[in-house]
């Protein structure tokens, strides 16, 4: 009888070590990212990003301190190269330029992140910037693609948008009134006032922006 009793005891002391031992591998297994019992339900997602030529200004300046072969612009105490050879006091018009980072993020949204001016060249007359400054900015009329036209309706204010895609792929709404909401409703493309900046050290690089409705 004891003999029983003993034998017993030992196949139920086997059986909890059994479990207890099937139960730490499983606990090992689910703890491991390469483990098939493993199930990872996170996508990642990534912003896609491209820097672009946004903007030009011609802005009148002072020379201030000589530095070597380079001066400071004064009011911003900018730093350029003394190309003209300049003196301090002249009076100087300066080419200033900012880009943009364009970020398109997963849900399509676009976000626009702007850079501060920076001053890249320097002119001893205004005109001279000037006509510097209309090669950088063309003004052009083309078609692009008509994304489509909808209406939003708040209370009793209703308000239509048109969605047009510029050449960069970049699509931006527009808000339009009635009758050019007729006018477009079944176009597929559109006329446009488009500006093309156009990117100093690289003049085949440029971005165009909607700067209107061409009729």
């Amino acid at each position: 009888m004891r003999v029983h009793m003993l034998i017993r005891t030992w196949r139920n002391g086997v059986t909890v070590c059994c479990v207890l031992l099937t139960l730490f591998l499983l606990s090992a297994c689910s703890g491991s990212q390469d483990s098939v019992f493993h199930t990872d339900s996170t996508v990642e997602t990534t912003d896609s990003v491209s820097r672009v030529p946004w903007d030009y200004r011609v802005v009148e300046g002072t020379v201030g301190d000589l530095i070597g072969s380079d001066m400071t612009v004064l009011p911003d105490n900018g730093l350029l190269p003394n190309d003209g050879n300049y003196a301090t006091g002249d009076k100087i018009w300066t080419l200033q330029f900012m880009d943009a980072e364009l970020v398109t993020a997963a849900d399509k949204r676009n976000e626009i992140r702007l850079s501060s001016w920076t001053a890249i060249k320097s002119y001893g007359d205004q005109k001279t910037a000037a006509a510097d400054l209309t090669n950088l900015k063309v003004s052009i009329t083309t078609d692009v693609d008509l994304v489509g036209v909808y209406k939003t309706k708040l209370k009793d204010k209703t308000r239509n948008f048109a969605v047009i895609q510029l050449p960069s792929g970049n699509r931006i709404k527009q808000p339009i009134d009635d009758k050019r909401y007729t006018a477009l409703e079944k176009q597929k493309t559109v006329s446009v006032v488009l500006e093309e900046v156009h990117d100093f050290a690289d003049y085949d690089s440029a971005y165009a922006k909607f700067r209107g409705w061409a009729n």
